[in-house]
């Protein structure tokens, strides 16, 4: 008796059943590449966009820390501009940034320039330069508070060599203030912008150099016809990022003036005033979400006004 095999069907004998292809590994999922991006869009939605709207809100009312308000229109905008607060603190910032950024944006190019034609202590030079920028902005106001004060380190050494008959108030005077403020500002940013453009340096072609020098250029001709044409891109950036921390400047001052704003509060900035009006028990946070909200327009100008001048330039 011979004994009969049933065979299955013939896709089970050439092995194509058991290669069963899910229906999600023919079908082009188009969610993908977001859910890679939802954990950044989430911080960003929770820590920018949420804070944006709720600051647009709270400038048409007349919100409280401990009352929610009513909207008042544009009274807090009417207050605002009467206000001698907001016109110091608004002449403060701007020539805050009239007056640092030109020397982030040229100084930072030099130093990076002279440590890279340094071979053996490139290295030493850069770490010692970016070193402000690893510290505290606390730690820093208060080493310069220090040496800035009337028995400190820079008026016994004027008073030693007979600079000075009496010690300069730089921590009193106004003006002084400021300016000294902007000096630990630039000490604080120069390894930082010095960092971006030793990156630019690195790029240009060193041909260029050589043809400069097989012309004659001296030293500052070559770093007017070549190195700054050759990094103007990037000091495009360094305007912008330094133009934008320059007139946000909270810290520096805020630790020299001992949170005061200076004497008669002669030296408060934009985000100072905010800070002030925005926090402790009888904050008007409604006033403060109006000045923030004329402080981010004003810098929303700016940045339009400069990438307006750099596509102007790309296009000449």
């Amino acid at each position: 008796m011979t004994a009969t095999v049933s065979r299955g069907p013939s896709r089970w004998r050439s092995g194509r059943g058991l290669r069963r292809r899910s229906p999600l590994a023919t079908h082009r999922w188009f969610a993908t590449p977001w859910l890679f991006l939802l954990p950044a869009l989430t911080v960003i939605v929770l820590m920018v966009l949420v804070p944006f709207v709720n600051t647009l809100q709270l400038a048409f009312t007349n919100s409280t820390l401990l009352r929610t308000g009513g909207f008042v229109g544009v009274d807090n905008f009417r207050r605002m501009f009467a206000d001698e607060r907001f016109t110091t603190a608004l002449l403060n910032s701007t020539l805050y940034t009239v007056c640092v950024v030109p020397v982030m944006v040229v100084l930072p190019l030099m130093l990076a320039v002279l440590i890279s034609a340094t071979d053996r202590l490139a290295g030493f030079f850069r770490t010692t330069m970016y070193l402000p920028v690893v510290m505290s902005p606390v730690v820093v106001g208060l080493i310069w508070t220090n040496m800035l004060d009337k028995r400190g380190l820079v008026n016994e050494l004027a008073g030693t060599l007979g600079v000075a008959a009496a010690p300069f108030p730089f921590l009193s005077d106004r003006w002084l203030l400021l300016f000294s403020a902007m000096f630990v500002t630039v000490w604080m940013g120069l390894g930082y912008y010095m960092v971006i453009y030793l990156a630019a340096l690195v790029n240009i072609d060193r041909a260029l150099y050589d043809a400069a020098a097989v012309d004659g250029a001296g030293p500052v001709r070559t770093f007017l016809s070549v190195t700054v044409p050759g990094v103007r891109s990037t000091m495009a950036l360094v305007t912008v990022l330094s133009s934008v921390a320059a007139f946000r400047v909270f810290g520096e001052i805020y630790v020299l003036t001992n949170g005061t704003g200076g004497v008669g509060g002669g030296d408060l900035t934009m985000t100072m005033l905010i800070q002030r009006e925005g926090t402790g028990l009888q904050a008007r946070t409604g006033y403060a979400g109006a000045i923030s909200l004329v402080m981010f327009v004003i810098l929303g100008g700016l940045l339009l006004a400069q990438l307006a001048a750099q596509r102007k330039q790309r296009n000449t």
